[in-house]
């Protein structure tokens, strides 16, 4: 398949596929993340970049997994199951093009050795663990969860 393409790449090739093979909402899906990324793109112009890299869009994709889980909860608490379930659809396809998750424990090993190499101690050190977090892994790492453990392990 088109795993192995860049993720810029295996997004065009994945339009054209879904295209092809006539799936509609899929192919909604899809041209949704293109019209995301083009203006993340446009967007990026004024520093003098051209396209944003794959750290970015990865960063995008979870951003927009993160705004339709919060939108299918709305839809399931105002009785629209039907509309949820649509957003929970686009979930799976976006989250088909984002690396996948550490689990808890590589997760909690990771943030324990971020800590020693720091020397952080307390809630005021978070900002070093975090930028040592994102050093090292980059987007491979879902800062929200980190975020919540990094808290947890510093007392705060």
């Amino acid at each position: 398949m088109t795993e192995s393409l860049p993720l810029r790449a295996r997004l065009t090739a994945d339009v054209k596929e879904a295209m092809k093979a006539g799936e509609k909402e899929r192919l909604a899906t899809l041209r949704l993340i293109g019209a995301r990324l083009k203006d993340a793109d446009i967007a990026a112009r004024p520093e003098g970049n051209g396209d944003i890299s794959d750290d970015k869009i990865v960063a995008l994709l979870r951003g927009m997994v993160k705004s339709r889980d919060e939108s299918a909860a709305m839809y399931r608490d105002g009785g629209r199951p039907e509309l949820a379930a649509k957003e929970e659809g686009e979930i799976a396809v976006i989250r088909g093009y984002l690396p996948p998750e550490m689990d808890d424990a590589a997760l909690t090993a990771a943030i324990a050795e971020a800590v020693n190499a720091t020397g952080a101690t307390t809630m005021k050190d978070m900002g070093k663990v975090m930028g040592a977090l994102k050093a090292k892994f980059g987007a491979n790492l879902d800062l929200g969860r980190a975020n919540a453990v990094v808290k947890s392990t510093l007392g705060g």
